[in-house]
């Protein structure tokens, strides 16, 4: 719909000045796509700006299909709720609505969170502008990883995003190489929401709007033709794999002017868009699992952005496994079978067997090297944050003017030796900053506690933590580890002693013999019945700290949201040493009652194992046994969250107890396990089943 000829370019809908539902105070416009516009207001009771996103080409549906629209687009923001409550890498949805505009125009609205920043898209242009080298490999994981694990958030509810592209990746922060950004994924939602609707189509129809959920340069081939087989997770990854593709190269993958060369570039199977094919060698492991991300058939793929990013991570020399590389790809590479039986190939009829529909131009399919235009065409419509002027931004931008398709040249491609790589040399792994036996946590942002209404009050209420990067122990340390302090004096020499407040005679005797200090079997056990002051101090002398309560939590389970360390998957014998068979018959020998998790089963060991003997349990940044075996010491003392965002919080500054998190081999609950759970001790307890890990920055 054309809007009326008094609405000038920074008020196309004529609602500047207006209040939205009493309570969003309309500013101005800042972007306006091919059929939505997104203006900045101001909550007038909280005093923040969010963006609204207006629907202005649907108000002409009919008045009786109203209704069922507004549901519609009520339960997407549902959706998008739930998703970005569980990572802090997904735009947040914080009303959607219907308003009448004073001309009378009604139409579909959503407000989201307000972001200051660029999209990738600029960032990539703004980088070759300054003559800047293509990202490296290290770089790319660290700005690409939270995407990858938002993505995995949907993917793991059978949700796909489908337009995945740098439009669409949002970028906050100084310097996108050095990991110090927040990334945001856009357009969750609202794409499928109107493909899929009939009734929206229809409405879109009328207004000669034609759309279409993806965007051809970043499209797998199941996008183009259905005869490869439907759309999900995995087509996610092909796009993912494709803008990794361009920022190691400088040039997107995709090869064609159009919809049908990029179409076969897609879908060739003699050229597949990976960097070789771009003239970058990062070494035969990297080329191996971006084939298999780009893999013309959706079954050949990864299924999930997870899987696709820890092989990835394993390929450049990041990844958290113990065992070799080469078995660790293979095993990883290999076709997951529920992807296989998930996917049903259709064998469409009509124009459907050719390609999607879509009309565009040469510009519209490369804006980087288009002449400018007076209004930059807008080909994917994406959802909540949907591309706005081509470049998808209505957020306040680095740049003076609105956002728009840039017309600059394309950038050329990097030498390789711009990108510290060899013609034909393996990688370089990427400069260590954490000492040997730590693993680099990145920096980032996730939702530390729950809102889960089975949870206890101390893990409640979910908040926004921001993190900088730093480094965490690999294993809880060892008693042979802890010897070595003492050894020298630096650690005070510690003996078999279990001591907490109510202990009992009958619990002192049969405790004390599992205290590993003086057992020469396990010195690659870890080193427990040790105080808070004993785990501090080991870490202080050796030029650590205790984590924090937030680092722990976020090395454990990451951004994106997972229930336990590993994912989603019930706990197993295999992913942890807790209370089983061998504890339960330990306890009846030593007359100590225990609840058994793992009824019947077996892990080899009555109490603590060695560290490390449960990789299947690792969290997804790298560290072993953050549940199970032991409970460990973080710095913080015991109290209550605050609902507020916080950056590198460091809990309460006093208090009588000190927090413990992760469970132990008497472990006997599964909520023990969850990431969240919090546990806290008077400092000076001693047992068998607490011990510790250190941390320290970078």
């Amino acid at each position: 719909m054309t809007p009326p000829s008094s609405a000038s370019s920074l008020d196309p809908l004529g609602i500047a000045g207006q209040t939205v539902a009493d309570k969003y105070a309309v500013e101005r416009a800042v972007g306006q796509g091919g059929f939505a516009v997104v203006y900045r207001a101001e909550h007038v009771i909280w005093k923040q700006p969010v963006a609204i996103k207006f629907f202005s080409e649907l108000s002409s549906v009919p008045v009786d299909q109203r209704d069922a629209m507004q549901s519609a687009f009520i339960e997407e923001g549902r959706l998008l709720t739930q998703l970005s409550s569980q990572t802090a890498a997904i735009v947040q949805a914080r009303d959607v609505g219907t308003y009448t505009t004073p001309d009378g125009r009604w139409m579909p609205y959503m407000v989201l969170e307000w972001l200051e920043g660029r999209s990738l898209e600029e960032l990539i242009v703004s980088e070759a502008q300054a003559g800047r080298p293509c990202f490296t490999l290290g770089e790319v994981l660290r700005l690409l990883g939270p995407v990858a694990a938002a993505l995995d958030v949907a993917h793991g509810r059978g949700i796909a995003h489908r337009d995945v592209k740098p439009p669409n990746i949002f970028v906050l922060g100084d310097d996108p190489r050095q990991g110090s950004v927040t990334v945001k994924i856009l357009d969750f939602g609202v794409a499928k929401l109107i493909t899929d609707n009939t009734q929206m189509k229809a409405a879109m129809a009328k207004t000669g709007t034609n759309i279409t959920s993806f965007t051809p340069q970043y499209g797998a081939p199941e996008q183009f033709s259905r005869t490869y087989g439907a759309t999900g997770p995995w087509t996610d990854v092909f796009a993912l794999a494709l803008v990794v593709v361009e920022l190691l190269s400088g040039r997107q993958a995709l090869d064609g002017e159009d919809v049908v060369q990029l179409a076969f570039s897609a879908g060739n199977p003699e050229r597949r868009p990976t960097p070789r094919l771009l003239g970058l060698d990062l070494g035969e492991a990297v080329e191996r699992v971006l084939a298999k991300a780009l893999a013309v058939q959706p079954t050949a793929r990864f299924a999930r952005a997870s899987e696709f990013w820890a092989a990835f991570e394993l390929a450049v020399g990041t990844g958290s496994s113990r065992a070799t590389a080469a078995e660790a790809l293979n095993a990883t590479l290999a076709m997951p079978d529920s992807l296989r039986s998930a996917i049903t190939p259709v064998r469409p009829t009509g124009t459907e067997a050719v390609h999607s529909s879509v009309t565009v131009d040469a510009a519209t399919l490369n804006p980087r090297s288009a002449a400018p235009k007076s209004k930059a065409p807008v080909l994917a419509v994406g959802g909540l944050v949907a591309a706005v002027a081509a470049a998808g931004a209505f957020f306040a931008l680095r740049s003076s003017g609105p956002a728009s398709a840039a017309a600059v040249p394309s950038p050329a491609p990097t030498p390789l030796a711009s990108a510290a790589l060899g013609a034909s040399a393996a990688p370089a792994a990427p400069a260590r900053r954490c000492p040997e036996g730590m693993f680099e946590i990145p920096a980032g942002q996730f939702y530390m506690g729950t809102d889960d209404a089975q949870a206890p009050d101390n893990q409640k209420p979910a908040h926004n933590v921001q993190l900088d990067v730093f480094c965490m122990d690999a294993t809880e340390v060892t008693v042979a580890d802890y010897a070595k302090c003492s050894g020298i004096g630096a650690c005070r020499r510690l003996k078999p002693e279990v001591s907490y407040t109510g202990m009992k005679p009958a619990e002192e005797k049969a405790f004390t013999p599992l205290c590993n200090v003086d057992a020469a079997d396990r010195g690659d056990h870890p080193m427990n019945c040790l105080s808070w002051r004993d785990a501090e101090t080991y870490c202080r002398k050796n030029d650590k700290r205790l984590p924090t309560e937030a680092e722990w939590e976020y090395a454990t389970r990451g951004p994106d949201g997972r229930i336990y360390p590993w994912g989603d998957e019930k706990p197993t014998v295999a992913h942890l040493n807790a209370c089983d068979a061998d504890c339960l018959k330990w306890s009846k020998r030593a007359d100590v009652g225990v609840l058994v998790l793992f009824e019947g089963q077996s892990d080899g060991y009555a109490a603590t194992s060695p560290v490390g003997k449960f990789p299947g349990g690792s969290s997804r940044f790298g560290p072993k046994d953050v549940v199970g075996n032991v409970w460990e010491w973080v710095q913080d003392f015991e109290g209550r969250y605050s609902a507020d965002d916080a950056k590198n919080p460091s809990g309460p500054a006093s208090g009588e107890k000190r927090v413990l998190r992760g469970g132990a081999w008497n472990g006997a609950r599964e909520e023990w396990l969850h990431p969240s759970f919090r546990f806290a001790a008077e400092p000076e307890r001693r047992h068998p089943a607490i011990g510790f890990r250190c941390a320290r920055g970078i």
